[in-house]
């Protein structure tokens, strides 16, 4: 039986039908939010995966092109990867729900959005977040929601739930939050630097009309959820907790923990593994168990230490900075290079800049979104961590991270008119112990900096993690959490911003939400240390923007010539432009708008490129004086060029001030002279003499 149920969200109809396709998913909704169609599925294995010991979810966002009318491109004309924003989108849909299944889930899941028609005033990853949530909530799959999600635009001072396309993306902010019932569960942010009171009103303005969608979804669930199924629980047996605490004692493990060297307590660990699996060597049925022990052991250990004593693994005080250092210029020949050090985290990023036609264009369901001008990337090589892992290119964890610290710089570069240059910064994880996407951000704003990008203001990132007790009032919020704190906490909640606001938030939690007083005390904690990290830090290393961009980058000269002239810059088919452009070795970009960008690094050349496009879009005026070459000549005359594609003659009765019978007994091809505009003859065509030249006496 198909059930269709609708609720006004932010003036429009969201429409769910249940029952009508996907019927052999374990739940479907068949989702509408104005025009915006997503169907979401969720489905589940019936037997968990053997010898794993995590919880296999997979979340997909598949964007069809047909949604928003148009063909892929490429020979196959078919969807191939996702894009970067589809896994942005999936990683957002995963990081909320992901922390609602049971802790001792080992089935398979997978909640796949597919959108198939995009309505521009209702976003497709709104709609697919919110279908994930309901197809999993009916389906049998264990799982303690519902939970939903909102998004908060601010134009003009007004804050907007769930805004459109253009409002999402020419407004001052793009928050999504996501919210159970009780609490703020995940927060995703890019910021034109919001005041860290405004973000808070935005986050729980979010939260307050998540509550009424939770409602809606409750209902349905209500009329049509399946009651969830049992599953094999994952259970430590008791008494080899008890043997194992017997073989090394809680102080011992405490002392093994507690080092700011990650290799020193990674020894201890192993060490500690190798004397309980030879401990356990006869009990076959626990061996395979030791693993887990041993981490679950080492995380109740770590988390009594820091709740309960207030003693962090290396000694820190909660409010508490790693060392801090930072250097500029380490990379030779490269456009900006910087490096960021904090504790054992330290990134390398690089700046190449490049002509505006080198932008990366954007093929996706965005019509407002085609190019983007500033690109970051990150790259985390298993080196960076002690591993052997083979590099097979950027993973979903690489792409979050390397948007995150795209998102935090955005609203501090130049426009293009100010600098119209093409960015690209790569951060290059030298070594990771906890937040390299803070470290990246702050590594590449002094790379920018080093780079001669005149951004508007110092951006830095820290983030801040958490852990719980047994009630909502037993929390510690840790400021610069390392990678044991990360892994064994409750929280990552990362923060970018100026001195003036926030430009970036990304929070992950592991636990069923986070209550209003936590929130606020890690935002507050972020700023802190932000400015602590530019005050103390970066500025040494770097207080503002070069003047003048790098000797190896490119140079860019910028002039404005009437649109209506574009073509004959170009010329047919190109021909004039490509002149220029062999002639000087320069690159050339010209706008629609007539603004055109010259290119290089020689620049007499560009100086000379310049000249050529000018002299290509001037109208020729009488008494004007002109240089040019001879390349061509006639019985009649000589055809003097001025610019690729723009050409005039010289009579041979204007060549010279006696009487010549041939053009060729005073000028050769490739001759350099000087030339005055006479203006128009009879027949309306432009006239050039050589003799009428104010001073000369001479031909040339």
């Amino acid at each position: 039986m198909v059930k269709t149920y609708t609720m006004e969200l932010a003036g429009r109809t969201l429409k769910v039908e249940v029952g009508k396709v996907g019927k052999q998913a374990n739940g479907c909704a068949f989702m509408q939010y104005g025009e915006t169609t997503v169907l979401s599925t969720a489905t589940a294995s019936e037997k968990p995966r053997d010898g794993i010991d995590f919880f296999p979810l997979s979340v997909e966002f598949e964007e069809k092109m047909y949604a928003v009318g148009k063909i892929p491109g490429g020979f196959n004309k078919r969807e191939g990867k996702p894009s970067e924003n589809a896994i942005l989108t999936a990683r957002v849909i995963d990081r909320p729900m992901r922390p609602l299944f049971p802790k001792d889930y080992r089935n398979d899941v997978s909640l796949i959005n597919m959108v198939m028609s995009v309505d521009s005033n209702c976003r497709p990853e709104l709609v697919a977040m919110l279908g994930a949530s309901i197809s999993t909530s009916i389906s049998d799959i264990p799982f303690d929601g519902p939970c939903a999600m909102t998004q908060m635009g601010l134009v003009d001072g007004n804050l907007i739930v769930n805004p459109t396309q253009e409002q999402w993306a020419k407004g001052d902010l793009k928050l999504t939050v996501a919210s159970t019932e009780q609490k703020v569960i995940m927060i995703e942010a890019g910021a034109n630097e919001i005041p860290e009171e405004k973000m808070l009103e935005a986050i729980y303005k979010a939260h307050e009309v998540n509550q009424t969608i939770i409602a809606f979804i409750k209902g349905i669930v209500a009329e049509v959820g399946k009651p969830k199924h049992e599953y094999e629980h994952y259970v430590i047996p008791e008494e080899l907790f008890e043997e194992m605490k017997r073989i090394v004692p809680p102080e011992e493990m405490e002392k093994a923990v507690f080092t700011d060297e990650k290799q020193v307590r990674e020894d201890n660990i192993r060490e500690i593994t190798a004397r309980i699996e030879e401990a356990f060597a006869e009990k076959e049925d626990w061996l395979p168990l030791v693993s887990d022990a041993i981490y679950q052991y080492e995380k109740k250990t770590v988390r009594k230490m820091i709740l309960k004593d207030q003693k962090r693994p290396d000694g820190r005080a909660v409010n508490q900075i790693r060392p801090l250092s930072a250097e500029v210029d380490l990379i030779p020949r490269v456009h900006g290079s910087a490096m960021f050090t904090r504790g054992q985290t330290q990134i390398c990023d690089v700046i190449t800049l490049a002509p505006l036609s080198e932008m990366q264009r954007v093929d996706g369901l965005d019509d407002n979104v085609t190019h983007k001008r500033y690109i970051h990337q990150y790259n985390f090589p298993s080196y960076s961590v002690g591993e052997t892992k083979v590099s097979r290119g950027p993973g979903r964890r690489e792409i979050g991270h390397g948007a995150l610290a795209e998102r935090a710089l955005l609203p501090v570069l130049p426009s293009e008119e100010e600098f119209p240059y093409a960015i690209r910064a790569v951060s290059e994880t030298f070594e990771s112990n906890g937040s390299t996407s803070m470290a990246s951000t702050c590594a590449s704003c002094m790379s920018l900096m080093a780079a001669g990008v005149p951004i508007k203001r110092m951006v830095a990132g820290i983030s801040c993690g958490l852990v719980t007790g047994d009630t909502d009032d037993d929390y510690l919020v840790l400021t610069d959490i390392q990678g044991l704190e990360d892994f064994f906490g409750d929280m990552d909640f990362k923060v970018t911003g100026t001195t003036e606001g926030i430009t970036a938030i990304q929070m992950d939690i592991k636990i069923h939400g986070l209550t209003r007083p936590i929130v606020e005390e890690a935002i507050k904690r972020c700023r802190e240390a932000r400015l602590f990290i530019m005050d103390t830090c970066m500025k040494p290393a770097i207080s503002a923007p070069r003047t003048e961009v790098n000797e190896y980058a490119p140079k860019i000269i910028q002039i404005q010539i009437d649109p209506a002239k574009i073509g004959d810059v170009v010329g047919q088919r190109g021909k004039t432009i490509n002149e220029i452009i062999e002639r000087t070795g320069v690159k050339i970009d010209i706008t629609d708008d007539g603004a055109v960008s010259v290119c290089g690094t020689d620049k007499a050349m560009m100086d000379k490129a310049i000249d050529m496009v000018k002299m290509i879009v001037t109208d020729f005026e009488k008494g004007m004086i002109l240089t040019g070459n001879v390349v061509s000549i006639k019985e009649f005359g000589a055809f003097i060029e001025f610019a690729p594609g723009k050409e005039g003659m010289v009579h041979i009765s204007k060549i010279a001030h006696e009487r010549i019978n041939h053009v060729e007994d005073v000028l050769t091809l490739g001759d350099r002279v000087t030339v005055v505009c006479l203006g128009k003859d009879k027949m309306g065509r432009i006239s050039f003499s050589i003799k009428d030249v104010p001073g000369s006496n001479s031909p040339a």
